[in-house]
């Protein structure tokens, strides 16, 4: 398999800190990391076939600011082709109405520009109002990637994490290259 392209933002550190589990688990060998704050064109998602996003929502559903940035050209960019994994961090106590909006929103973008998304997250074991990463498959809900509460739920972090990289690499057809 051709390296994954993983893609994030953090202000608080605390994303950066689930990128670092992600690297201990699948191999640093096996991925590609870029830190939205060095990223300005377009064409470096062109590179990859697979690829892990990373997003906190921040405030009032708002895309953390390296993704808010460059969401004008994150929308531009065609993703036919690609498969395409989103993990987002929000607070479901906090800001319960925008939980984890930011997987929604950028999720929204990548199925809207031909990509195909994979690791739909059930939104059970969750308390939150709402969130725009919330669809309906099969009467159940589902956030359209893994959805992280370290304000709230960090002891569940490692737990979720593992079982959602297991299902994504499943959805990658292919196997996790656990370290």
């Amino acid at each position: 398999m051709s390296k994954i392209g993983l893609f994030y933002g953090s202000d608080t550190g605390r994303t950066e800190e689930v990128v670092e589990k992600i690297v201990e688990i699948v191999g640093e060998e096996n991925l590609e990391i870029h830190d939205m704050s060095g990223v300005k064109e377009i064409d470096l998602f062109a590179n990859y076939e697979y690829i892990l996003i990373g997003v906190p929502t921040w405030f009032d559903g708002d895309l953390q600011s390296d993704w808010d940035y460059f969401f004008e050209k994150f929308q531009t960019i065609d993703f036919s082709g690609k498969i395409v994994a989103i993990f987002g961090l929000g607070d479901q106590v906090g800001y319960a109405e925008y939980f984890v909006d930011g997987i929604g929103t950028l999720g929204n973008v990548v199925m809207e520009n031909g990509g195909e998304l994979v690791g739909a997250w059930s939104v059970e074991g969750y308390d939150f109002e709402e969130s725009k990463a919330v669809f309906e498959y099969e009467g159940q809900n589902y956030f359209m990637g893994l959805a992280l509460d370290e304000d709230n739920e960090s002891e569940l972090t490692d737990e979720r994490l593992n079982a959602w990289l297991e299902q994504v690499f499943e959805e990658f057809s292919t196997e996790i290259p656990v370290q």
